[in-house]
């Protein structure tokens, strides 16, 4: 159940269309949902404002399946699912409707969202090799509602590649900046503009890099004002986050 929908309900109580009895059964049957293998919170909507997204790694394309079959039972209009396989979105994709990309390994299933942020994310990568982890941030920020800019390959090794893009970086609401090696990148964005930037560090490296340790530690040191930082290739954190700042002011007006 959606933050809306509740509203409506207590709207319906309110104005004698629906009993007490009638709306206290529904929310008593809303909370959660018992697959056995799973349990599913139908509240997270009501709460957070975002229904719960499906962690696809380790899961079975059977248990991903019978977990998006089950939100879309309940109402849930949208379903994400993160660190999808190709066996998995295939299995998925011959019963429900999906959209998938392989890159991101996001998969998608139902309504289309409507972009209500206030503003736009800009995504930025130091390189190619970043990809995957930066379109993991860009399209859950995109399916959250977000306008969302792609700028990948501006790396510190050649910084006049992102300084050519500083109009869309002076107005972006939110700067997601991912990058592996030394991960400076989030540091000389954030020396550059007066938004939030989350860093994301990748395990793209070569040996001393530690698997992204060593980005991971020097976003953590950055000097840079403004900067915060999640976990190494946690690109659905970083556009999650970024979209929650990026609804703030509508939130606020609502």
């Amino acid at each position: 159940m959606e933050q809306k929908e509740m509203i409506d309900l207590l709207r319906q109580v309110a104005s004698g269309t629906m009993d007490v009895e009638q709306a206290a059964l529904k929310l008593k049957e809303e909370p959660f949902e018992d697959l056995g293998f799973a349990k599913i919170d139908h509240h997270r909507a009501m709460r957070q404002g975002v229904a719960e997204v499906i962690y696809g790694e380790g899961k079975t394309p059977e248990q991903i399946f019978r977990i998006a079959e089950a939100m879309k039972e309940k109402g849930q209009k949208a379903v994400l699912i993160t660190r999808m396989n190709k066996e998995s979105a295939i299995y998925v994709g011959e019963r429900l409707e999906l959209q998938y990309d392989e890159v991101s390994r996001i998969g998608f299933i139902g309504e289309a969202p409507i972009k209500d942020g206030d503003g736009k994310i800009v995504v930025a990568t130091g390189g190619t090799s970043d990809i995957p982890v930066a379109e993991e941030a860009a399209r859950t920020a995109e399916t959250l509602g977000n306008e969302v800019i792609r700028l990948y390959d501006v790396g510190v090794a050649g910084v006049h590649r992102l300084l050519g893009h500083l109009d869309e970086l002076m107005e972006a609401r939110v700067i997601i900046a991912v990058a592996g090696m030394e991960g400076a990148l989030a540091s000389v964005i954030g020396g550059l503009v007066d938004c939030p930037v989350i860093a994301v560090p990748t395990s793209v490296g070569y040996g001393a890099s530690f698997g992204g340790v060593s980005a991971l530690l020097s976003m953590l040191n950055s000097c840079a004002s403004g900067v915060s930082v999640v976990n190494i290739d946690n690109g659905f954190g970083a556009g999650f986050l970024a979209s929650r700042i990026n609804h703030i002011e509508r939130r606020t007006k609502e």
